[in-house]
């Protein structure tokens, strides 16, 4: 029977992805933490994966192995030149959680304009009405810079606008009624809002570090719901407690989970949530049969409708059937 592993899940159930597969006489095996991906792999027809690593020598041991699907848009996690090396068609879902991203981007400038945290615990502590010190910050007029605007940076731009934000993008394509930022430097010169919806590559890893941060406004936040290298956070740490910004909404961070004593985990000024941003009911069912799917596609010899290396439909080693 053919195989697919799933090297690991987000969420508690794989019923939507296993009728997909089963539909299509296909078997899935999930992988249980600890248990080696390269052994799993040697008997693997399709390789599904979340968050897990899939670097060159699980896809050496997968000599079955067709395709490798990310459930999810980035594929930082899969060493995609080596996979077209060896024929494996990559694909990934692109647009599953364009509304929930977009959502927890807004809380994120929300919660940082409110000052919800703060708040919320000087209610704990008893506090309450003069006692509570601080004013919040109003939204209406101030400009939010977008480093790139895809589906969900485009989705966060009609949300800030209907708040009364001014929205400018550094990006390559034009955003119909969204200013264009020449470059990053002058997007982060005028931002009060700098919020990140770029992939990880090696050219924007660590793309904020500290002179970014040093270039925006004391009064400015940063918001990253992409991936957690784009930003340096040793030095947003430091420009924190130098007040060199004011504040950051993080869903993704550098390493993942932070470490249980790491000062973001209790700052007032550090909204942190843990990489669910994309996650809801509906757009976990649409990750998981989307990505299902491609694999389906693969196992009876058609092309995905999202492939990361379409390089490899060209190649004389492909796996997919001719």
């Amino acid at each position: 029977m053919t195989r697919v592993l799933v090297t690991d899940v987000a969420w508690p159930t794989t019923d939507v992805e296993r009728s997909v597969l089963a539909a299509a006489g296909a078997e899935m095996v999930l992988a249980s933490p600890g248990e080696s991906l390269v052994e799993l792999a040697r008997d693997a027809d399709a390789i599904l994966t979340c968050f897990a690593k899939v670097p060159a020598e699980v896809l050496d041991a997968a000599t079955r192995c067709r395709t490798v699907a990310r459930y999810g848009v980035g594929v930082d996690n899969i060493d995609v030149d080596h996979a077209t090396r060896l024929g494996m068609v990559v694909s990934n879902v692109p647009v599953y959680c364009v509304d929930e991203v977009a959502d927890s981007a807004l809380l994120g400038i929300l919660a940082l304009a409110r000052r919800l945290l703060p708040l919320t615990r000087d209610v704990a502590a008893g506090r309450w009405g003069r006692d509570v010190p601080g004013a919040g910050t109003r939204l209406r007029g101030k400009v939010l810079g977008l480093v790139g605007v895809g589906t969900i940076g485009s989705a966060l731009a009609v949300r800030a606008q209907a708040l009364g934000l001014d929205v400018v993008a550094f990006d390559r394509r034009p955003v119909p009624g969204v200013r264009r930022a020449a470059s990053l430097e002058e997007l982060l010169a005028e931002a009060d809002v700098v919020s990140l919806h770029v992939p990880l590559t090696e050219s924007t890893r660590h793309l904020i570090g500290a002179a970014e941060l040093a270039a925006m406004k004391p009064t400015a936040w940063v918001v990253n719901t992409a991936r957690g290298p784009l930003v340096d956070n040793a030095a947003l740490l430091d420009a924190l407690e130098r007040g060199e910004i004011a504040g950051a909404a993080l869903d993704v961070t550098d390493p993942e989970p932070l470490p249980a004593d790491h000062p973001f985990r209790t700052r007032d000024d550090v909204v942190l949530t843990p990489h669910t941003a994309f996650s809801s009911d509906g757009s976990l069912a649409e990750l998981a049969r989307k990505a299902a799917t491609n694999v389906v596609d693969v196992l009876e010899g058609r092309v995905p409708a999202t492939v990361v290396n379409p390089a490899v439909l060209d190649s004389p080693v492909l796996r997919l059937p001719r």
